[in-house]
């Protein structure tokens, strides 16, 4: 499936590779068999497809090596990107709207998450009822400029707040954010996975919103809300097109298997050092993410707004008061015919674009 055919097609058709191709030839034809790769916090659930893709071999089964790069947040993997010392990302999509404003062309290929499963939280002693109660107080997220920091700007700024209203705090995506919490450093959080699994456990939060929950993510943002992609510079893409639909593939194959498994099989696959010292805690924290994994690899033309417009909900100097449908539609492309059914190379017939576009 294609947004923006015309810019697809100019360099990009080949990213399409025939089912009767071996996965032999593929590793033969790939123009980058060894791949540097950005993430932040790599141990969040919100990164859990690249984990298992990595650690079942799916890379591989395509002809990739993957090199990963872990950074505190997301933002600090975009810059790597745009400096050159890495080639692909698993980021937040809102990244690749925020980078096409500023005039860099960065495009997602496949979603891993449809939900942003990022959850706001206050101290369990913090009289907060609502978001607007937000003002004035010092909140934890992942890292200035991260997803979980443009979501607690978005929820203010549906309240009537402006980004200055509160203190923002990188506490980084694990132990530290704990930590941070616990002992009064902060008087809220917006983290992810199993961080705010074990807050919950030990008693530590209470939760404002929670959007690793469907209806949460509706109330809030009117449906999905495109949260992990796989993303990269267009001439990337452009001069490697086999290699990216490999690393689609691989992660296609990941998405489809977690879609199956068996929580003890997921949990089994995943380094016992992201279960911040708990395996029962990281069980508990997979359960109630099970539904924020995209189940097409598709982001929806609605998803594509609904970041878009939540983008422009706080910062409409970069992004306007009614954001340009052109650009959401240069963010995302796809070629996923090799591994997924041919349903998800068109659009389903009962699906219909947003009014916005």
């Amino acid at each position: 499936m294609a947004y923006d055919r015309r810019s697809f097609t100019a360099g990009l058709a080949s990213l399409t590779i025939s089912a009767t191709v071996s996965r032999v030839a593929q590793a033969q034809q790939v123009e980058r068999p060894s791949i540097r790769l950005g993430v932040a916090n790599k141990a969040h659930l919100y990164y859990l497809p690249l984990t298992l893709a990595e650690r079942r071999g799916h890379f591989k089964d395509y002809g990739i090596t993957i090199t990963t790069s872990d950074f505190e947040g997301g933002g600090q993997s975009l810059e790597a990107l745009l400096a050159g010392s890495v080639d692909v990302v698993t980021g937040a999509y809102e990244h690749t709207l925020h980078t096409q404003a500023k005039g860099h062309d960065i495009r997602a290929v496949i979603e891993l998450g449809r939900f942003p499963g990022i959850v706001l939280a206050v101290a369990k002693d913090r009289p907060v009822k609502s978001h607007a109660d937000l003002k004035g107080l010092k909140i934890g997220v992942t890292a200035l400029s991260s997803s979980s920091h443009f979501f607690v700007l978005y929820l203010m700024a549906k309240a009537g707040l402006a980004p200055t209203d509160a203190t923002f705090v990188g506490v980084g995506g694990g132990p530290a954010a704990v930590d941070a919490i616990k002992a009064g450093d902060i008087d809220a959080i917006s983290n992810l996975d199993p961080v705010i699994t074990r807050l919950q456990q030990d008693g530590a939060i209470r939760i404002i919103t929670d959007s690793r929950f469907p209806r949460v993510n509706y109330e809030i943002f009117g449906g999905t809300n495109p949260a992990a992609v796989l993303y990269a510079k267009r001439e990337f893409i452009a001069a490697n097109p086999i290699t990216m639909q490999a690393l689609v593939n691989a992660f296609y194959k990941t998405l489809k298997w977690i879609a199956t498994a068996t929580t003890d099989e997921i949990v089994d696959t995943v380094p016992s050092d992201f279960f911040l010292g708990d395996r029962a805690i990281y069980v508990k924290a997979l359960k109630a993410n099970l539904l924020v994994y995209s189940k097409t690899g598709i982001i929806t033309r609605q998803g594509m707004n609904s970041a878009l417009n939540m983008l422009a909900t706080f910062d409409p100097a970069s992004f306007g008061a009614r954001p340009s449908c052109s650009m959401i539609r240069r963010t995302a492309i796809w070629r996923m015919t090799n591994v997924a059914p041919r349903s998800i190379s068109r659009r389903s017939a009962t699906e219909r674009p947003p009014p916005a576009c």
